[in-house]
């Protein structure tokens, strides 16, 4: 038997995963720089320059902070380039941010019914995401998929941050799995470290965030083009 037949749990990422970077991200981005800058333009562009994002094009670095970071260290980096705040001032504002900006986040497909579909097949399902767990519950609930999962994880959880094991490890204590019957599922290397750091079964890369097949390779069991994929390589 394959360790692929064996995955009995799915863990997923939010941002670049469940919903389309892009599109949910990058508007998001622009407004928290300028919370940051507290309005100065050119201080806004160099805190998204100093967090991994073009301010002309809205491309975002693979890995950067506005890529993979949680919102403390975003803050921090923010802080770091000149944003007049207290690391602590200003997470607290861009946590109010994200929670709120699930009500504009673009999915990357029906997650309803996709969850469903999954959980009718038996698989226990979670999502661990570097954003809070206020916004993770809040995007669950609009988009009709939080009455499917068995496990919610925010960088404030308590489980640690990503790359480290510790998500892994409390969905693990959630559903009763051992880590080689859980698949990680995210668009950047720090939730596919954070699932080989944990002996994770089986990591997979999907391509609606801000990674590449280039980027994704080395940590990844397999690299689909989103989540609709999933399934087949389940199989």
């Amino acid at each position: 038997m394959t360790k692929d037949k064996t995955i009995a749990g799915i863990l997923f990422d939010k941002d670049g995963t469940l919903l389309d970077y892009a599109k949910s991200w990058v508007p998001v981005n622009y407004e928290l720089a300028r919370i940051a800058a507290k309005g100065d333009e050119a201080l806004a562009r160099r805190l998204l320059i100093a967090c991994g994002m073009d301010p002309d094009t809205g491309y975002v670095t693979p890995d950067s902070l506005l890529a993979a970071g949680n919102t403390v260290e975003i803050a921090t980096g923010m802080v770091e380039a000149g944003a007049p705040f207290t690391v602590e001032a200003l997470r607290e504002k861009l946590d109010h941010l994200f929670a709120n900006s699930a009500a504009l986040a673009v999915p990357v497909t029906d997650l309803a019914t996709f969850f469903a579909g999954l959980h009718a097949k038996g698989y226990r399902l979670g999502v661990a995401s570097s954003d809070n767990e206020r916004s993770i519950r809040e995007t669950a609930k609009r988009f009709g998929f939080d009455r499917y999962l068995d496990y919610v994880a925010g960088y404030d959880s308590g489980y640690g941050t990503k790359p480290e094991p510790g998500m892994v490890h409390g969905f693990c204590a959630a559903t009763g799995l051992a880590p080689h019957e859980v698949a990680v599922v995210g668009d950047n290397n720090h939730d596919l470290h954070m699932g080989r750091n944990a002996g994770a079964g089986l990591t997979v890369a999907v391509l609606t965030g801000t990674g590449s097949p280039q980027s994704l390779s080395a940590a990844s069991d397999h690299c689909i083009p989103d989540i609709t994929g999933l399934e087949a390589v389940l199989r």
